[in-house]
C-alpha cells in the first residue's frame, strides 16, 4: 500500500484550490513559504506540511487534505518547511526535526491570523511532518508561545516519525528497508544540492559529498549547527516519544501496524504513552502502510467517504467532533 499510494498519489485528479501565496516569518525570522486559502465563515484553520522530502509543488497527498478541509469549512495554510521547496530557495536554514519547526508552525499560525485565517489552529502533518506537528503542539504549551492557549485547537499526526534512531536501524536491517532508505537518501542529496546552488556560501559542498545516507546527512549537515555531539543524541532529543505523555492538547495520531518505515518495537511504547494520556486519540490500524490508507471501493462505501483517501476523512471527522465537543 505504501508504494501503491505513492504511485497513485501522483496521478489523482481533483479540483484545485485558489491558493494565495505568502512568505511567513518563522522562528529566527527564517522566511517560510506558504500557500493559504480560507472559505467564508471558516470554523478554524489547519496549518500543515509534509514529510522528509518534497515540496508544495509535488505533495498531492497534502493538497488532498487541503481540498477536503475547505469543503468541510476549514481554512488551510500549507508551507514548505526548512530547506524544502521555495523555503529552501529563500533561506539556507537546515532542518531540525522539530526543534525550530515547532516554532515555525506557531509563527505561521500568527501570520495566517493576520491574513484572515481564523482560530482555532490545528497543526497537521504526516511522516516526518507528523513529528513536526507534534513538536508544534508541544511548543504551543510553552510559556513563550506567541498564540494564546484558547486559539490552539490541537495536533493531527498521520504515521508520524516517533523515534528516528530505532527506525533507521530497523530500515537498514531489512532489504526492503534498505531500498526505502536509499531512495530517501537520494532525495536528501538532491535537496542538499539545491540548497548549495541557492546559497553557495552557506552549504559545505564537501559535506554533501560525504552524506551518503540519512544518518550521514544529519551527521554532516544538520547536527553541527544545532550543537549535538552525535546523531543519536540528536534523534533522542527530537523524538516525540519523550513528551507524548505530557502533551495536553487534543491530539489525533493515525498509525499503521504494518508501516514498513518504522520499527515495530515503537508500537508498544506508543500504545502505553497514549493510553496514559486522555488528550491523545490513537487510531492504530492493522493495515495502512506508511501514509497509505487507500480504501477499497467497499471500504469507501462503508465509511460513506467521497473518495478513497481514508485517513483524511477520519482526520476531518475527528476535527468536527472536537469542535462540537
Amino acid at each position: 500500500m505504501t508504494l501503491y499510494t505513492a504511485w497513485v498519489g501522483r496521478r489523482v485528479e481533483f479540483p484545485q484550490l485558489a491558493y494565495q501565496e505568502y512568505v511567513f516569518a518563522g522562528a529566527g525570522n527564517v522566511p517560510i513559504f506558504g500557500q493559504w486559502v480560507v472559505p467564508r465563515q471558516a470554523k478554524g484553520t489547519i496549518v500543515a506540511t509534509y514529510g522528509i522530502t518534497g515540496s508544495l509543488a509535488n505533495q498531492t497527498y497534502l493538497h488532498l487534505l487541503a481540498y477536503w478541509a475547505v469543503q468541510r469549512g476549514y481554512g488551510v495554510v500549507l508551507f514548505d518547511w526548512r530547506a524544502h521547496g521555495r523555503t529552501g530557495q529563500l533561506s539556507p536554514a537546515l532542518p531540525s526535526d522539530g526543534i525550530h519547526e515547532g516554532q515555525d508552525y506557531l509563527a505561521v499560525a500568527v501570520g495566517a491570523q493576520e491574513l484572515g485565517c481564523p482560530p482555532p489552529y490545528w497543526f497537521a502533518g504526516y511522516s516526518l511532518g507528523g513529528q513536526l506537528a507534534l513538536w508544534a503542539g508541544w511548543t504551543a504549551l510553552g510559556a513563550s508561545s506567541p498564540l494564546p492557549r484558547e486559539q490552539v485547537g490541537g495536533v493531527i499526526a498521520v504515521c508520524p516519525n516517533l523515534d528516528a534512531g530505532r527506525s533507521l536501524a530497523y530500515l537498514m536491517a531489512h532489504p526492503w528497508g534498505r531500498y526505502l532508505e536509499r531512495a530517501i537518501t537520494r532525495e536528501l542529496q538532491k535537496l542538499a544540492h539545491q540548497l548549495d546552488q541557492a546559497h553557495p556560501q552557506e552549504i559545505d559542498g564537501a559535506a554533501i559529498a560525504r552524506a551518503h545516507s540519512i544518518w550521514t546527512f544529519d551527521q554532516e549537515l544538520v547536527i553541527p549547527r544545532l550543537g549535538f555531539a552525535t546523531v543519536q543524541d540528536y534523534y533522542d532529543a527530537t523524538s516525540p516519544l519523550r513528551f507524548l505523555g505530557e502533551l495536553t492538547l487534543p491530539t489525533l495520531i493515525l498509525y499503521a501496524e504494518d508501516d514498513p518505515v518504522f520499527d515495530p518495537s515503537i508500537i508498544p511504547d506508543l500504545v502505553r504513552l497514549t493510553a496514559q494520556n486522555a488528550w491523545i486519540d490513537l487510531v492504530l490500524t492493522k493495515y495502512g502502510g506508511h501514509v497509505g490508507y487507500y480504501s477499497s471501493r467497499a471500504g469507501q462505501k462503508l465509511a460513506a467517504d467521497p473518495d478513497r483517501w481514508w485517513a483524511w476523512h477520519r482526520v476531518l471527522d475527528w476535527l468536527d467532533r472536537q469542535l462540537t465537543a
